[in-house]
């Protein structure tokens, strides 16, 4: 049979929309950036506007409505404080939440917001956990100096996925923790080193040695459902900061949702004290996409050096580095840690293989326009040839000890979030 399609229809075009309606064949385009340009205000922080932005800590498509993506925010507005450890949270009430958000040229329109809320309903919020459950080190402080109180309930949610039937899976940066979430965004099952949530299921002990606030960024499913794939921002402190200095070993966590058994594989950074990992998200049941970016803002002076790439990345043949005995401090090699050994040739010669990784695509170099953003965090494949990023805009403020509005050096202006479509030299597949 021929099809005598118009010309506008590539290959690409028609394999993006396969199980699309008519509707998105005949009006679904992708610009190369869209905005969300006009967040609300949530609060003023000394007379600086926070708004309810913080969205694209995580990034993903509607399987459905190509049109319609999904954003998650982190823990919630909070600058450096003055005191060591010690965060100021903006509004400490506020609840993580996903935002609904529908492309519609080069907008997107805010649709509906879910926040995420604990098994009994109740909302979370973005506060530290209690030691042993996720302890971060960090004091909490509110915009008077007052010590807030850590919270079980507490969630600094980064890497997500959806699953099949709709719900969310979330990982975070405090336990780290896995969260199951209906599509209402109510907890159906918390997991953790700890085993603290319903079921007191558990991901290896090791994990809890993650650095703080550098912990599970990025999360995805398989394309069977079957796994969950996560991977972790920056080396652990695996047995301390000390020990793993200039380390350039991450891990990567495989989970097996019905059976609730893992393994783990080494993903090597590019430089040692990026801020690293932002994202992974599945190609196939063993391929992977990786964000990994440095915290510096592109400008035209320094978008040479500025790191914001994506790599493909395939676990078979790595080796699994997860061990029987769940210890603290994870399988040991010739006496010491994975991330003790540092670099590849050290975990050569004691027989790891990491994963493969190649570089598909530089923010710097492969968008036309400039890339002005610091925080490129959440990333959604949108076909064979093209992917999708968004950036953190931290609700459009900074600072350390007083609130600031985010400017950003290229553009003189404060942070939004917005979706960068980048089209690939290669097909991914």
């Amino acid at each position: 049979m021929k099809l005598n399609l118009p010309a506008l229809f590539t290959l690409s075009t028609i394999m993006m929309c396969l199980g699309c309606t008519d509707h998105d064949i005949e009006t679904i385009t992708y610009p190369e950036m869209a905005e969300a340009s006009n967040p609300v205000v949530l609060t003023n922080a000394n007379g600086v506007d926070v708004s309810n932005g913080g969205f694209g800590s995580a990034l993903v498509q509607d399987p459905n409505d190509h049109n319609i993506f999904y954003f998650l925010t982190d823990r919630g507005p909070n600058i450096d404080g003055t005191v060591a450890n010690s965060k100021v949270f903006a509004s400490p009430g506020f609840a993580p939440q996903i935002g609904k958000f529908r492309l519609s040229g080069q907008q997107l329109l805010l649709e509906k917001i879910i926040e995420l809320k604990n098994e009994n309903g109740a909302k979370l919020n973005g506060l530290p956990n209690p030691a042993g459950q996720g302890f971060s080190g960090e004091i909490a402080l509110d915009l008077a100096g007052n010590v807030l109180t850590n919270s079980v309930d507490g969630l600094d949610s980064e890497g997500m996925a959806m699953a099949k039937d709709g719900t969310f899976w979330i990982s975070d940066e405090y336990g780290p923790h896995l969260v199951h979430f209906d599509a209402d965004g109510k907890t159906i099952e918390r997991i953790n080193p700890f085993g603290s949530g319903k079921g007191g299921r558990k991901i290896p002990l090791v994990f809890a040695s993650r650095r703080p606030n550098r912990g599970m960024e990025g999360l995805t499913i398989t394309p069977d459902g079957k796994t969950l794939v996560g991977i972790m921002q920056f080396p652990l402190y695996n047995p301390s900061s000390a020990a793993v200095s200039g380390s350039l070993v991450t891990r990567i966590l495989s989970y097996d949702i019905a059976a609730g058994t893992s393994k783990e594989y080494v993903y090597l950074i590019d430089r040692a004290n990026l801020q690293a990992n932002s994202e992974i998200v599945a190609v196939s049941n063993t391929e992977f996409l990786v964000l990994e970016r440095d915290g510096e803002y592109a400008t035209d002076a320094t978008r040479s050096t500025v790191i914001k790439k994506i790599y493909k990345i395939s676990i078979s043949g790595a080796t699994d580095i997860s061990d029987p005995s769940n210890a603290a401090t994870g399988k040991l090699y010739s006496g010491s840690t994975v991330e003790q050994l540092k670099t590849a040739a050290a975990l050569a010669s004691n027989g790891i293989i990491p994963v493969t990784k190649t570089l598909v695509a530089d923010l710097m170099t492969d968008i036309t326009s400039l890339y002005p953003h610091d925080k490129a965090e959440g990333l959604a494949i949108i076909n064979s040839t093209t992917i999708a990023v968004s950036n953190d805009d931290d609700f459009g403020v900074t600072g350390t000890g007083t609130y600031m509005s985010k400017i950003l050096p290229a553009t003189g202006k404060v942070d939004k979030n917005r979706i960068y479509f980048i089209k690939l030299k290669q097909p991914l597949w």
